[in-house]
């Protein structure tokens, strides 16, 4: 059995909470968390507690924000070929353009 953890707010967190995603699912979920800043599981409390989650700008969330930026930009020359658009590119467009909105109205973000 795993050990108990206090979160930030000294509160025991002994209760474990399972379920399944597809790998599409999955892959935006983690797309989602990287450029949150947070870890996975503080992440997903914020959601499904729909708490607001608020960016730090820090070194990791900037660079995962360059790379989402990057597959972004891969994404668009594959449509420029001439190739079908996925549907869950402008859902990641827009969640970057959200966090980069969030971030610059902070006086420690960009």
């Amino acid at each position: 059995m795993s050990a108990k953890n206090l979160d930030r707010h000294n509160r025991w967190r002994s209760k474990t909470i399972a379920f399944r995603m597809s790998p599409q699912e999955a892959d935006i979920l983690d797309s989602n968390v990287r450029i949150s800043g947070l870890t996975k599981q503080d992440y997903l409390c914020a959601r499904a507690l729909q708490q607001q989650i608020t960016v730090v700008g820090n070194p990791r969330v900037y660079k995962a924000l360059r790379n989402e930026l990057a597959a972004v930009l891969d994404e668009l020359k594959r449509i420029e070929a001439g190739n079908a658009v996925h549907d869950n590119l402008l859902d990641r467009i827009d969640q970057i353009n959200t966090t980069l909105y969030g971030m610059k109205g902070r006086k420690d973000g960009i």
